[in-house]
């Protein structure tokens, strides 16, 4: 069994659904259901025993404890954060918790479960932290990409935990040995996602004749990562991944937040008209982000030239098959639209325009 934590998130579902899809090994799936937190997204394997779903915190420390000694897992699989910049700007404090202190706790967890393993057992097992690009700034125009070896230098709430967290998961490994491996992502997008984020909210405020809400001159760059694979990323490096080294996981897609709006708009009008005019008709520019990097860029090398992974989606495919999910799931999108999200909304968007 391996162990997953914020599986029902985002980049955790889907995680666990691409898992199962493709093994029979279980997966003990641990999410404390924050607002982006969703069982509807695993309803498929409501029924499938190969699906441990717990419900608990990363940073209670018995909970955790419990878990690894109940179900003994040969890997963790470790996503949940806190992950939205914006909300980490209106609230740091639910990132420091969870980021830094949910890590640490999860560590040490780990630490003590690893410690009392049979040598065998000892040297298979992984604990596999999912990290973020962001953790190294902004890039200029001209800059080359974030490497391996680019230093930190986060510069937002968000990113700085998670800075905090990937240096804690490599101070275990050269501290106690705990067998590590971390991998920094680009922006993510495809099925599933929290409609806070660029794509997702950019498709629900279009269909449903909103404003389309683009920070600043919307020339910020991101790399833009298909979320299928980002896991079949996360499969390789478990698998085959060097232990305390990083891996970069990008998509080779740098996009400005522009065009990707621009894209999204000519993909709805193909897929699904107006009665009049283009869904470009509906982008307003509002108040720029406090701090927004300017550029983020991934080299993601050296996973294929160590361990042979590349992504199979470029943007074009990877949007169209993004959009088409969402044309044809409106009612799962709706349903994760909960009050608590409008008033979120309100509170982000409300003083921008």
């Amino acid at each position: 069994m391996i162990l997953v934590t914020g599986g029902a998130g985002f980049i955790g579902a889907n995680f666990v659904l691409d898992w199962l899809e493709g093994s029979d090994e279980p997966v003990l799936n641990v999410d404390k259901l924050t607002y982006a937190g969703n069982l509807g997204t695993l309803k498929s394997l409501k029924d499938d025993a190969r699906h441990v779903f717990a419900r608990a915190d990363i940073c209670d420390r018995a909970a955790m404890d419990e878990l690894f000694a109940k179900h003994k897992p040969r890997a963790v699989v470790h996503f949940a954060a806190e992950s939205h910049v914006d909300r980490s700007i209106h609230g740091p404090a639910d990132f420091v918790q969870t980021n830094v202190v949910g890590t640490f706790t999860l560590l040490e967890a780990a630490r003590t479960y690893w410690n009392a393993l049979p040598e065998a057992e000892k040297q298979a097992f992984r604990f596999l932290h999912v990290s973020t690009d962001e953790v190294f700034g902004s890039l200029s125009a001209t800059d080359p990409q974030f490497s391996e070896t680019t230093p930190c230098a986060p510069n937002s709430p968000y990113s700085a935990t998670k800075a905090g967290s990937d240096h804690l998961v490599r101070a275990y490994h050269h501290t106690y040995g705990l067998p590590v491996l971390t991998t920094n992502c680009s922006n993510n997008y495809g099925p599933y996602q929290f409609p806070e984020k660029l794509i997702p909210l950019m498709i629900a405020n279009a269909l449903a004749g909103k404003p389309l809400p683009v920070y600043g001159d919307g020339q910020n760059v991101r790399d833009w990562l298909y979320v299928g694979d980002h896991c079949a990323a996360i499969r390789e490096v478990l698998a085959k991944g060097k232990l305390g080294e990083t891996y970069n996981v990008g998509g080779w897609n740098e996009k400005k937040n522009l065009e990707v709006v621009h894209t999204l708009c000519d993909l709805l009008d193909q897929k699904k008209p107006k009665a009049s005019g283009s869904y470009r008709d509906q982008i307003a520019y509002v108040t720029d982000r406090p701090g927004h990097d300017r550029r983020y860029a991934i080299d993601a090398r050296k996973l294929e030239r160590e361990l042979g992974w590349k992504p199979a989606e470029t943007f074009e495919t990877g949007l169209a098959k993004t959009v088409q999910w969402y044309l044809d799931n409106q009612a799962w999108a709706d349903e994760v639209a909960s009050g608590e999200y409008r008033k979120w909304v309100e509170t982000n968007y409300g003083q921008r325009a």
